[in-house]
Formats: structure tokens, sequence, C-alpha cells
């Protein structure tokens, strides 16, 4: 199999970082306040950090920038995306890859972690993931979690199902905003870019894309914010809530009981 070369590689995590920011235009800011809480709830130079759905290592790229001394362990099931942070990651202290998926029961002890880990966090992934699916991957991350470890999730949760009225509101207020903002041409969308990434011949021999078959990125199964905290209280967080906002983009974090 031909080596994927770090330019090539550098290319299409650009090319996905844009993708991704034209529907999350404050994909940044969410960054930001994620690592901000990170340095000030890990209170360490050295913090052991989960990045669940890791894609192609675009939040934990941004951590080790912050916490250079950091220990960061990327974790995606999909073997296109690894393969490109991998290449564009090559030599980097501090950071490793792990193909398993999230949705399997022992995928954390198949990490074989030295010590607990003291936070994870994951940005725009878990809402892939159904109830079911999301209580066996908090399940699991209590497992090699610390006591009083942190959990944070950037992604796009909408309003209690809970409260009906509100809810239509959320969506109301969410249609209204994109349709302002693509107002004209819409940017480069998921399917668009799996497509492109598939007919690239410098990719021809890396594991097949597996956008669908892999991930199963059918919709947004569990896009309400009370479906994860429920899931999370299940597995034994503690604290549940919203750190930062705007809209339903959205930084949950969830403390793990001691």
């Amino acid at each position: 199999m031909t080596k994927l070369s770090h330019e090539v590689a550098s290319a299409w995590t650009a090319r996905w970082d844009v993708q991704q920011e034209g529907y999350i235009p404050d994909r940044e800011e969410r960054f930001t306040a994620l690592v901000d809480a990170l340095e000030a709830a890990t209170g360490r130079p050295d913090p052991l950090v989960l990045d669940l759905g890791c894609g192609p290592g675009s939040l934990a790229g941004r951590i080790l920038d912050r916490i250079p001394g950091a220990t960061v362990v990327a974790v995606d099931a999909d073997p296109l995306l690894l393969s490109l942070g991998r290449a564009v990651h090559a030599g980097r202290p501090g950071l490793t890859f792990a193909e398993l998926d999230l949705r399997e029961p022992g995928w954390a002890a198949r990490l074989r972690l030295d010590r607990q880990a003291d936070a994870a966090v994951s940005t725009t992934a878990l809402h892939w993931l159904s109830a079911g699916q999301l209580r066996v991957a908090y399940g699991e991350l209590a497992r090699v979690l610390r006591p009083r470890g942190l959990f944070l999730n950037g992604d796009n949760l909408g309003v209690d199902d809970r409260t009906p009225g509100l809810a239509a509101l959320d969506v109301a207020l969410r249609e209204r905003e994109q349709a302002r903002r693509f107002a004209g041409d819409r940017p480069e969308g998921w399917d668009q870019w799996w497509d492109a990434i598939a007919a690239d011949p410098d990719l021809a021999e890396l594991p097949a894309v597996a956008r669908d078959e892999t991930t199963g990125h059918h919709g947004s199964e569990s896009e309400l914010l009370s479906t994860h905290v429920a899931a999370l209280r299940e597995a034994g967080f503690e604290e549940t809530g919203t750190l930062w906002q705007r809209g339903d983009n959205r930084l949950l974090a969830a403390l793990l009981g001691a």
C-alpha cells in the first residue's frame, strides 16, 4: 500500500476543516472554549485525554498546540480519516490514533491505557450514535476516566424534547439562521467531501472509504440534549451542564462521580 504523504493528507484535512466550518461557523470558538475548560479542569501540564470520534485529528491537534505536555489518544472507527490523521500528525509527540468502534462493548479496555484518563472530549461526532449506542459509549468511557474526570462534547444538540413548544422554537431559529447563511451558494457538504475524496487517485490504495458502511452515518440519531444527559447519568456522571452555547451549538460538560 502506498504511504499517504503529509502534503496530500494536510490538503484533505484542511478541506475537511473548511467543510465543517461552512456548517458550524462558530467551530473555532467552540474549540477554544473546550480547551479552556480542559485546561481548567485537569489542572496539570500532562493530562491524559481521549478524543472520541476524532476524525482526522482536528481537535487533537488543537489540544496539543495549547497543552504540549498532554497525551491524547484519538479514537475513531473510520480507517480513511485515521489514515489522514496519522499522516498529518506523523511523529508528533503525545498523540496516538486508535481504530475502535465506540458502539461496541469493550472498546475502552482495548485502549490498554497505563493510567486512568483525566478527561475525554468529542466534537460533532456522537450525534451519529443512537440512544442505545450512546449508553454503550458513555458506559465504557466511565470505566477509564478517573474519579471526577471530565467529559466535554461540542455538538449541535437541540432543546429538551419534553418541552415541545421550546423545541419547535429551537428548530425555527436554526432554520432561519441557515436560510440567511446559505442565501447564496452553499459550501461543500459532508457527502460532497466524501465523494471527492473517494475519487482522488492519491488515496486509491488507502482503506476503503467508510462513510455510511463503517460509521453508520444515516442521520442525527441522538440530536437532543436530553438523550445525551440521560445516557451520561446512567453511566455514572453526576453533574451535567452546558458551558458554552450559541443556539443549538453547545459545549456539553459532564463530571464523573467520585
